[in-house]
């Protein structure tokens, strides 16, 4: 990359960064551009023409983000009307309104029961937004060969067509707040099973594992004990954008295996989930993705 792109690039990214840190401050364009270190009229345009969206649009879409997480897999004590005022809505009708005008539902509805397609069609541009700028190219150096001892988790498959897999994910943390398994003491991994795009979405497939050799209870799911097998594995950390691990998993096997000699142990590619969006920026949620290896 050409330095003055990689300097532009640097100048956006600083945006997005601060954005993801400060969604409950006032996100105005003098303080933004000041960031990027353009003029407010120049910073406008050149938002608009890399990202697609203003910056009154991005805002308010990772506001809405967020809320949207809050509601589906937060804590319910959490009012919608404090959800709304994070959100930057001055009343919970408002609030309502914007977010029934967006995903068809309202926030109350969303929270028991959401309806993720119209979701997934909402936070397009934003994730196509974020993808401009955060393309990594991974290296060699980037991969490191670890032991990884056997692991008993409890699981909860997903089978099916992979818009659906929020809802999966929302039945799943439930599931193991109502078991006492906090990511903090007990933790998370998705095994893949699947493409992440196969021919047919009804062949997607993937495992949602928390980690305990406690007995365990099902609760009314369907959850079976099983283990992450020990072993060697090629682990590659991502930092950010971790709800799309696809671009490090076809690393490992379209870049990193070849050359690296080494063959494939017969268990899938999965993933360690490290920390969690809203807990922390989006930026700064990190995983790792484990190659196992004979």
């Amino acid at each position: 990359m050409k330095p003055a792109l990689q300097n532009y690039h640097a100048r956006m990214q600083r945006v997005l960064d601060h954005i993801d840190r400060h969604l409950d401050d006032d996100l105005d364009l003098d303080t933004l551009s000041s960031i990027a270190a353009y003029s407010k009229y120049h910073f406008h345009r050149q938002f608009m023409a890399t990202f697609g969206l203003s910056v009154h649009r991005y805002v308010q879409l990772a506001r809405m983000k967020r809320a949207s997480y809050r509601l589906a897999f937060g804590d319910d004590a959490q009012s919608v009307t404090d959800i709304a005022m994070d959100a930057g809505y001055d009343a919970p009708d408002a609030f309502a309104r914007a977010f029934r005008q967006r995903f068809g539902q309202s926030p109350s509805s969303f929270r028991k029961s959401p309806d993720w397609e119209p979701w997934l069609a909402a936070f397009g541009p934003l994730d196509n937004a974020r993808s401009k700028l955060m393309q990594k190219i991974f290296t060699s150096d980037d991969v490191t060969i670890r032991e990884v001892p056997t692991t008993p988790v409890a699981i909860m498959e997903h089978r099916g067509d992979p818009a659906m897999l929020g809802a999966t994910i929302q039945r799943f943390i439930a599931w193991r707040k109502a078991a006492g398994l906090h990511p903090k003491t007990n933790p998370t991994f998705t095994v893949w099973r699947s493409e992440r795009r196969p021919a047919s979405s009804a062949d997607y497939s993937a495992d949602l594992c928390v980690g305990t050799d406690q007995p365990i209870e099902a609760n009314g799911e369907q959850i079976k004990a099983g283990d992450i097998p020990g072993g060697r594995c090629a682990v590659l950390r991502v930092v950010g954008n971790t709800h799309n691990l696809e671009p490090a998993a076809l690393y490992l096997y379209r870049d990193w295996l070849p050359a690296s000699g080494e063959e494939l142990r017969d268990f899938p590619i999965y993933c360690q989930r490290l920390s969690f969006f809203p807990e922390v920026p989006e930026h700064e949620t990190v995983a790792d993705v484990f190659l196992p290896l004979k």
